[in-house]
């Protein structure tokens, strides 16, 4: 799915009617992300569980209106103008968490701060990782999330999703999903409901203590405030950080955005400023830098409803 959608005005419609209740009309979509900037959704829904998601598809099928599935909005950034389509939010009976041994079943919905430290605490070890990362555990598996030297692919064994294209629901293995850094083969209208990860035993106090130090790491690291993270992913053999620095854009401001001053690679939204000056300003870091260096760098954000960009993934 492309950034700038097609939406049938008839269609959309036809789904809201369809959906009742359950659908919310332009419904803020900028406060459910990490940026907190950004439009509306033309329909918006939070089905409370995997019977009312499917049903949700039901809704859907046949109709000309695009779907963007919304995790935790940590990764997301929403043109000012909005979504032309039908957003979804898995509600809170996604947020399950099972802890048989080593293994670990967890709702699409639970926030991985949370995964991270109930792992930690049975004394499980292979996702502390994720207490860094303000995301869900759909999102995670849909973009392969990780840092600290690890990332989702590594624990992972098996996932649920739903199809809202077929209203189908599906298990399948990690081989699924052609993991790669930050990515996975996950269509837009794929909604991962819940994960299976496979952890190593070990000493809760011990994963305590890793879990703190990679809080410690990233509070000293890395900014707070409005932001999602890291814009862009680092290129072969180098850090889109270093990059953009070496090219004096540390602090560079645009209208309501700025490159962090303290880590080149975040860029900052200010209160009440405007998504499409995020968006301007990553366009503008990626051409000084491919100009100043050569090297294009990708973006890691997901971008919804500008021009030629962004492709409805879960954040």
């Amino acid at each position: 799915m492309s950034g700038t959608v097609t939406t049938s005005p008839g269609d959309l419609v036809r789904l809201g009617r369809a959906l009742g209740a359950r659908g919310r009309r332009n419904h803020p979509l900028g406060a459910l992300t990490t940026y907190r900037v950004g439009g509306t959704a033309a329909l918006f829904c939070e089905p409370a569980d995997e019977a009312e998601l499917v049903a949700v598809a039901r809704a859907r099928e046949g109709l000309d209106v695009p779907v963007l599935v919304i995790g935790r909005g940590s990764n997301l950034l929403v043109a000012d103008a909005g979504f032309a389509g039908l957003a979804v939010r898995l509600g809170p009976g996604f947020e399950s968490l099972d802890i048989d041994g080593t293994e670990v079943g967890a709702g699409g919905a639970l926030s991985l701060p949370v995964l991270a430290r109930r792992t930690a605490a049975a004394g499980l070890h292979g996702l502390e990782w994720a207490v860094g990362v303000p995301g869900s555990v759909g999102g995670a598996v849909r973009m392969n999330a990780g840092g600290h030297g690890s990332d989702t692919a590594a624990t992972l064994v098996g996932f649920r999703w739903v199809d809202l294209a077929t209203a189908e629901v599906h298990h399948d293995g990690p081989e699924r999903l052609g993991f790669g850094y930050r990515h996975t083969e996950l269509a837009p209208d794929q909604v991962v409901v819940a994960a299976h990860h496979r952890l190593t035993p070990g000493d809760a106090e011990a994963g305590r203590a890793a879990i703190d130090e990679i809080v410690r790491w990233r509070r000293a690291n890395q900014p707070g405030g409005s932001n999602a993270g890291s814009v862009f992913t680092n290129p072969p053999g180098d850090s889109a950080g270093r990059l953009i620095d070496a090219c004096g854009l540390k602090g560079h401001r645009l209208g309501s955005a700025e490159v962090s001053p303290k880590h080149a690679n975040f860029i900052q939204a200010d209160p009440d400023g405007s998504a499409d000056d995020v968006k301007a300003l990553m366009d503008h870091v990626r051409a000084v830098v491919a100009d100043q260096t050569g090297v294009v760098l990708r973006t890691e954000v997901r971008l919804v409803g500008f021009d030629g960009d962004g492709d409805g993934s879960e954040a």
